[in-house]
């Protein structure tokens, strides 16, 4: 539903999570990333989360959700994401969703993921936290 309401928002965050497949926690609310200049959503089942623009568009792919194209990150953005927030996260959620990318580590793309940690906001904790947790 909210894929028709926000067509320039994407899918981040626990909803994208859930839709990829690295947890079975169904999100209490819808997770969309807009840019920082987009006007705030005023639904409660919509947790919007402000990306700056330079770094907004990495990693968007499109998905078919009930015959309608949706915007999500793809896996290797999502990584990014996790270690992005993980202080905001609990901690048993974002271990299961640890482990669970390190069993899908051979097929992801790895300099996509290192790239996407080098164009985030505070990369350089980033890349650390990355380093110590999934490669």
């Amino acid at each position: 539903m909210f894929v028709y309401k926000y067509p320039n928002a994407v899918v981040t965050m626990k909803s994208a999570f859930y839709f990829h497949g690295l947890t079975d926690v169904i999100p209490d609310e819808c997770d969309l990333a807009t840019t920082r200049d987009a006007t705030k959503i005023k639904d409660e089942r919509v947790k919007q989360y402000f990306i700056p623009e330079d770094f907004f568009e990495e990693g968007i792919e499109t998905d078919d959700y009930k015959g309608s194209d949706m915007r999500i990150y793809n896996k290797e953005r999502m990584l990014i994401e996790l270690v992005r927030y993980k202080s905001k996260l609990p901690f048993d959620y974002y271990k299961e969703i640890i482990l669970n990318y390190r069993k899908l580590l051979p097929m992801l793309a790895i300099q996509k993921i290192q790239d996407y940690a080098l164009m985030a906001p505070k990369s350089n904790k980033v890349l650390e936290i990355l380093q110590m947790e999934i490669l």
